[in-house]
């Protein structure tokens, strides 16, 4: 960058469930600062996320998170070109957070406010590994959402599958709940994974079925009615062995219905995004099948920003700024945010 030349700063915030962070990010693509304030010790006795709780603890921390990403990134409002903020999808509560401390910030300094889809914030948490090739397909799985997205171009994503109950996410702290784990179980259901064997043969729920959706609630049940038919007769269960078993069933159910899409969406990158994308048993088969694609190139979102964060929120604002996608006063919190959904795909 020639000394003529101005970089684009954009202070951004994302408070959708039980992080508080606050970021910098230069031109979409460079983390100047990442601050993030974790809950998981306030929710763990409760084993998920309590709203109201969560919605405390962001009021407590946003303003902290504020002066400590300025401070880090040694930047001040008056450097900045854009607020941007989560406000769908998450807890309402939550989201409402982070909304209000945005809308503060870019009126009191006059600064464009940018809205951003949280689920387009995970996708474009790969941008910080390389650029986003279009068309590409995204497989996001989260605590809330497992979906398949498909992105014909920049700033535009169409929902080609999705869970149609519980998601990845959830079903792993269920599991991990029957299994003494605390909230959040992912990291350890898979540890303990990778220490056994699929010896229980779980259901990969629609499978084979003609679309791209997911189902992991009768996986989940099937898990439990295992384990409480062991406690009643007294027998006890190799816990490495259930966790490998699981995470078999469900690892084979995402990469299955993945490689089907990308059979009828031919993409240059095919992104893995989310907080379960840091799951290691996903990543490696993935690795595996798309070794052998010559198309489809995979993208993995760095490992310390599956999770939600603000850097991931910064890099798709960066976009949004530039198809002059922004918000006014009037921006709400949305809960129940969406892509826009493909109900016949083309083939």
């Amino acid at each position: 960058m020639s000394p003529t030349e101005k970089r684009n700063l954009i202070l951004a915030f994302e408070s959708s469930c039980d992080e508080t962070s606050v970021a910098v990010i230069e031109d979409g693509h460079k983390i100047l600062s990442n601050i993030v304030a974790t809950q998981i010790k306030s929710h763990q006795r409760f084993g998920g996320v309590v709203p109201e709780v969560a919605s405390r603890h962001h009021i407590e921390e946003v303003t902290l998170c504020i002066k400590d990403a300025l401070d880090e990134a040694q930047v001040t409002y008056d450097d900045l070109d854009a607020v941007a903020v989560t406000y769908g999808p998450g807890l309402v509560g939550a989201l409402l957070i982070g909304v209000t401390a945005a809308k503060t910030v870019a009126f009191a300094h006059n600064l464009p406010l940018i809205p951003v889809n949280h689920m387009a914030g995970h996708i474009y948490a790969a941008r910080y590994v390389e650029p986003i090739e279009f068309p590409a397909m995204a497989l996001l799985v989260s605590g809330g959402h497992t979906e398949l997205v498909y992105m014909p171009a920049e700033n535009e994503f169409e929902i080609i599958g999705e869970t149609r109950d519980d998601a990845a996410g959830e079903a792993y702290d269920k599991v991990g709940r029957v299994m003494g784990v605390n909230y959040p179980a992912g990291k350890t259901v898979d540890e303990w994974a990778h220490q056994g064997h699929d010896t229980f043969n779980f259901p990969r729920a629609m499978e084979k079925d003609d679309n791209f959706d997911f189902s992991f609630s009768g996986l989940k049940s099937a898990f439990i009615n295992t384990t409480h038919h062991a406690d009643q007769i007294g027998e006890t269960l190799n816990k490495q062995d259930l966790a490998a078993s699981f995470q078999q069933a469900v690892v084979d159910v995402l990469a299955e219905k993945t490689q089907r899409a990308l059979a009828d969406y031919p993409v240059k990158q095919l992104i893995l995004a989310g907080g379960v994308a840091a799951n290691h048993g996903l990543r490696e088969r993935l690795e595996h099948d798309l070794a052998s694609n010559p198309v489809t190139h995979l993208v993995k979102a760095p490992l310390n920003l599956c999770g939600d964060n603000a850097a991931m929120i910064g890099a798709f604002a960066y976009v949004a700024y530039q198809h002059g996608v922004f918000a006014d006063a009037t921006l709400n919190a949305d809960p129940s945010l969406e892509f826009d959904w493909v109900a016949d795909p083309v083939k």
